[in-house]
């Protein structure tokens, strides 16, 4: 059952994922207003699933910006930083679900295998070798 969060832990959630923090525990604890002395380990168990949640929407915000930055390589294949940009993208787009499909095409000789039913010995040749 998901528990309801306090406006504190909103603000907090929200600084976290913003810029002016860049991800920083501490500094996203300062713009929400807890206390110098308050754990971020203690919020962030708290949290773990809300923070989760909102890194995976971070993620699926930022793929149609990887899958700009990959097609636009194809513009200028040249440019510095492409192979980066190229990395960052395909790890955003994994992340997010968007992943490489690989296609195998079988090529092989046909065969079959058939079965027969066991033999039937003669009842004469057994007693030909006795």
């Amino acid at each position: 059952m998901k528990v309801s969060l306090t406006e504190k832990e909103n603000t907090f959630l929200d600084a976290l994922f913003n810029k002016e923090s860049n991800g920083d525990y501490r500094t996203a604890m300062n713009i929400a207003g807890y206390s110098k002395n308050e754990y971020p380990a203690r919020i962030m168990r708290r949290l773990k699933d809300d923070i989760i949640e909102r890194a995976e929407m971070a993620l699926a915000a930022n793929a149609p910006k990887a899958v700009l930055s990959m097609t636009g390589i194809l513009d200028d294949p040249s440019a510095l930083g492409n192979r980066e940009k190229l990395a960052s993208a395909k790890e955003i787009l994994d992340r997010v679900g968007l992943v490489r499909t690989e296609k195998v095409e079988h090529k092989g000789v046909a065969s079959a295998v058939v079965l027969l039913p066991p033999l039937k010995e003669d009842k004469d040749e057994d007693a030909e070798e006795e």
